[in-house]
């Protein structure tokens, strides 16, 4: 029995953004992971056709769906074995922060733009010198009079270098507990003393566009700051149950593509005249990696239905979080294995498979993180 039910309006969607897909995504991505970047116009045609923000409310642009669409358009764009198009970050882990605790006026500005993919988001955590550790973060938010003023470094931001609109994660020195010294503000693209630095080169995620971003007396609105000061580790603390089981989707659908790719070689690639899935060792590897991925998605799925219902579900995310990201990594080097001499050439689909779920045990908090939250809240 299907563990999440999809109605027939969550299948026509899925069916919609696959016709989608095929047109205006997968033709161009070989050109996206050369150039290092997507360009802004692909976010405004998937924003323009329906695909970003799904769960915004109509009477700011969105279309108020369930979770259950997240999962659709995160599943299917998998599918299209590139990470630039990351709308997952920008849908399901940025943009809620400003429906759940931005201002009326703030929502009202930025979430039509946000839906339409005239607005990509960021969210800006990570610091040169503090990774995990929001306790560690030394990018200040001084406020004065109506205004804020941000000094600080931050780095490893996904969609750094497309982001009109960055949260930026900030203390107030004066503030000495480190959790009640922190604040979440927006700062839009274009204000004096944001910069961008350099666009990393990474392993992975080559279509992704990840920068450095730097703050020098950078000063914004006072209003542009995201629910009440200090609140901003509760915010981040709220959020993070969301963003790690959205780590898990996207882990878990990559996974299934390349299994899906793996098997297909096998029963195409002939050996001595016999296809090689015909190999009982080829066999046993195939289903040992088949098994662990059908477990996975099981996990994964009770988790949306439980998310969905609200309900507390931190450890198992953590969970699931590490486990699925450490089973894509193992099942993208088995079935490297099992392509032979054709898994050492970029025309192998699994090669950039390879090399972009290496990160996923490291965004969204590392793993060694994540047990040690699960091990926090069992009590050990």
């Amino acid at each position: 029995m299907e563990i999440l039910k999809y109605t027939e309006a969550h299948i026509n969607y899925r069916k919609k953004l696959r016709e989608f897909l095929e047109k205006e995504v997968i033709p161009y991505v070989d050109e996206w992971e050369k150039n290092k970047i997507v360009p802004k116009s692909a976010w405004k045609k998937i924003g323009g056709a329906g695909f970003l923000c799904t769960g915004v409310a109509p009477q700011y642009g969105g279309m108020g769906g369930d979770f259950l669409y997240s999962v659709i358009v995160s599943e299917e764009l998998t599918k299209t074995n590139h990470t630039g198009l990351i709308t997952s970050l920008h849908s399901d882990i940025v943009v809620p922060y400003i429906e759940s605790y931005g201002s009326e006026e703030i929502k009202q500005k930025y979430l039509p733009g946000c839906v339409s993919g005239d607005i990509i988001s960021a969210v800006a955590m990570t610091e040169p010198g503090a990774g995990s550790d929001l306790a560690s973060m030394t990018t200040t938010a001084i406020e004065e009079g109506d205004e804020v003023v941000i000094n600080g470094a931050k780095t490893f931001i996904s969609n750094g270098i497309n982001c009109g609109i960055v949260i930026v994660a900030a203390r107030d020195p004066e503030v000495r507990s480190p959790y009640q010294a922190l604040s979440l503000y927006i700062v839009e693209d274009g204000t004096k003393g944001f910069a961008r630095g350099r666009q990393l080169e990474k392993m992975g995620f080559h279509s992704q566009d990840t920068a450095e971003l730097f703050f020098t007396n950078c000063r914004i609105p006072k209003k542009n700051r995201l629910g009440e000061k200090g609140s901003g580790f509760l915010m981040l603390m709220a959020k993070l149950q969301q963003e790690r089981l959205v780590t898990a989707i996207g882990a878990i659908a990559a996974a299934e593509l390349i299994l899906e790719y793996v098997t297909l070689n096998c029963k195409k690639t002939k050996v001595s005249g016999k296809p090689v899935i015909k190999n009982q060792s080829v066999q046993f590897a195939l289903v040992e990696m088949a098994t662990e991925v059908k477990l996975g998605r099981t996990f994964v799925d009770k988790l949306i239905c439980d998310h969905m219902e609200a309900k507390n579900v931190v450890i198992e995310t953590s969970m699931a979080k590490y486990w699925i990201t450490e089973m894509v990594k193992r099942t993208a080097d088995r079935a490297l294995d099992l392509y032979g001499s054709y898994g050492m050439l970029e025309a192998c689909p699994v090669v950039r498979a390879f090399r972009d779920v290496r990160v996923m045990s490291i965004f969204a908090g590392t793993n060694e993180v994540m047990k040690g939250i699960a091990a926090k809240f069992m009590g050990f």
